[in-house]
């Protein structure tokens, strides 16, 4: 082999490949740290190897089987070193010393080697559409954000529950009746205590997309994560405004992305057209307050152009603040380094709202998901 170095970071490579192939998350970082990690170990040994790579390259439990898989078709299954068809045996002459090494030079040395050092061709596409602009997005693009999507609506956020649960932890919340029915085995003496602790529960999350013209290129991508919601788990509301408001809980339910989007979009008749904010939070707190509930957390997905009254958005703001746990805005406008609310609506509803975020891209929505995950 005139490379081995380079050989060893073309089977890198392929590992990645394969296990992307096979629903792992691996990117360009995992594949820089599978070359790092290679100098800790005797590249010589099958097993060492194997061991090292699963690692940083398996990042849950779903990923064990798929590494083995893919292990196996890139590396083969370990015949002996007499067999020159197995591609582990043309790599264990490789000395450590072929391997890339990470940017800092050895002190010992007196000059650098010469050459520019081997780094491994892997790219991910999840990665590469993470911060890109859902205007931006093509229809093979929008299928591919899917699944990403669906991952991030499973995060929601949590409260305290009323009800509590058994814990072998010492806790603040003695269990008597499990405590005295333990003391029967001791003749009544309770020599051991059981204790309760407290559970949480889901919180309500309400959500309210704006469908009008000014937010058409990302309607659809929003639209998208509200089923997701929906359908990923209960106690959640999904509205869609222009210049009425429309409940679209039913029409996002099921499992079927295109079948829901699809009913959705029947039911709401102002697709692409004005905005009335105010309005349409006027009856959300009217027409819909006892189903949303009392602390719950409401996130309104709009540019915050508004045709209407800003003192009525204002006045419904402070309704639905004063009703729920936390009000988070997303604003595709607020992506921009420079941006101010300066619209009359934005500036009606920032005053009662607790975030600010934008709603742009894939990023943002993992923003949000760390957000609720962490209320």
């Amino acid at each position: 082999m005139s490379d081995p170095g380079a050989a060893l970071v073309d089977r890198l490579g392929e590992l990645a490949r394969a296990l992307r192939v096979r629903g792992a998350r691996v990117g360009v970082g995992e594949v820089l740290s599978a070359t790092r990690c290679l100098e800790a170990v005797d590249p010589a040994c099958r097993e060492d190897v194997r061991l090292a790579l699963r690692t940083v390259l398996c990042s849950q439990r779903a990923d064990l089987p798929r590494f083995d898989e893919a292990f196996l078709a890139v590396f083969g299954d370990g015949r002996p070193d007499g067999f020159p068809d197995s591609p582990l045996s043309e790599l264990g002459a490789i000395e450590k010393a072929a391997l890339p090494r990470g940017g800092m030079a050895d002190p010992g040395e007196d000059k650098p080697q010469p050459g520019a050092e081997p780094v491994p061709a892997a790219w991910s596409e999840i990665e590469l559409l993470a911060t890109k602009d859902f205007a931006h997005y093509t229809p093979a693009e929008s299928a591919l954000a899917r699944e990403l999507i669906a991952r991030l609506a499973r995060r929601h956020p949590t409260r305290l529950s009323r009800r509590t649960r058994p814990t072998r932890r010492r806790s603040h919340i003695p269990d008597l009746r499990q405590t005295v029915h333990a003391s029967l085995r001791t003749g009544g003496e309770p020599l051991h205590r059981r204790w309760r602790a407290p559970t949480s529960r889901p919180r309500p999350l309400v959500l309210v997309c704006d469908v009008s013209g000014s937010m058409a290129p990302y309607a659809r991508m929003l639209m998208q994560y509200m089923h997701a919601c929906v359908a990923a788990r209960r106690r959640v509301e999904a509205f869609a405004f222009g210049t009425r408001l429309t409940r679209v809980t039913h029409e996002l339910a099921g499992r079927d992305h295109d079948r829901a989007l699809d009913r959705a979009a029947a039911v709401v008749t102002d697709f692409s057209g004005g905005t009335r904010i105010g309005a349409a939070l006027a009856d959300l707190n009217r027409t819909h307050g006892r189903r949303v509930g009392r602390g719950a957390v409401v996130v309104i997905l709009s540019d915050g152009w508004d045709r209407g009254d800003p003192e009525q958005l204002s006045a419904e703001m402070g309704r639905l603040r004063r009703a729920s746990h936390q009000v988070v805005w997303l604003n595709p406008l607020a992506a921009h380094p420079d941006y101010e609310p300066l619209t009359r609506g934005m500036q009606a509803a920032v005053p009662h709202t607790d975030r600010l975020l934008a709603g742009n891209s894939l990023a943002s929505l993992q923003q949000l998901a760390d957000i609720l995950e962490a209320m």
